[in-house]
């Protein structure tokens, strides 16, 4: 039983460090998720302007 409590403990060890790095990977890939709505966005405005001109 000892020999599983260590592998236990380790692993909760381990997951206590690795978590908090998932967390920071998910916030870096929901800003970049923002930046990429905004810019799209932008683009589709850019699209419907030319389109506007050239009609006029």
């Amino acid at each position: 039983m000892k020999n599983l409590q260590a592998y236990f403990l380790a692993f909760m060890l381990i997951m206590t460090v690795t978590l908090s790095g998932c967390d920071l990977i998910g916030d870096i890939f929901q800003a970049g998720m923002w930046a990429a709505v905004i810019i799209i966005v932008l683009v589709i405005a850019l699209v419907m302007w030319l389109l506007r001109k050239i009609r006029r």
